[in-house]
């Protein structure tokens, strides 16, 4: 790296078109949006693979687990509790009912609603993936600590209500994203 000399001797600045742009911001792998990326990341890279070798992307699996938690769901809501942009939800659905995992109906009352529910083969193939997303879960509790893990999940769902409440937030952007 080149360094910058000034006429006071300074040399720990870096010549760079970088130091030029400085904003008054933290830095970017600071911000918090980028450390749960990279914690999310860091998660997912050993769930992938499972999920690949079972034929999922992580959005249908979210899709399916959000599934088994419920009887059926209005696609809108499903779009809330899997974080799923409308659009993108609306192609995994698809996929999904290509793939007899899913079902889908109209709801009589109001043509323009359609509630989605899990079919019994994609309750199948969520017991297929189960043993090996137990022991993943399983391998990172040992690594990091039960208590440690437990304490996280606790402190996430306390970040979570408590920006809940501020006022500024976007409601409509759904999917991951970095500041």
């Amino acid at each position: 790296m080149t360094r910058k000399k000034s006429s006071g001797g300074d040399r720990s600045k870096p010549a760079s078109k970088a130091s030029a742009r400085r904003v008054p911001m933290r830095e970017f792998s600071r911000s918090l949006p980028m450390s749960l990326l990279r914690a999310r990341e860091a998660v997912m890279r050993h769930f992938r693979p499972s999920l690949r070798d079972h034929g999922l992307t992580e959005q249908q699996w979210r899709i399916l687990r959000a599934l088994t938690s419920i009887d059926a769901i209005e696609v809108t809501e499903l779009a809330r509790v899997a974080f799923l942009l409308g659009p993108s939800l609306s192609r995994i659905l698809r996929d999904l009912e290509a793939r007899h995992l899913i079902e889908r109906k109209v709801v009589k009352a109001d043509q323009r609603r359609v509630v989605v529910s899990i079919s019994a083969r994609g309750l199948r193939l969520i017991e297929a993936v189960a043993p090996s997303s137990e022991a993943i879960y399983a391998a990172m509790t040992a690594r990091y600590g039960a208590r440690k893990l437990a304490k996280l999940q606790e402190m996430l769902r306390s970040l979570e209500g408590c920006l809940s409440q501020l006022r500024g937030g976007d409601e409509g952007d759904a999917e991951p994203g970095a500041s």
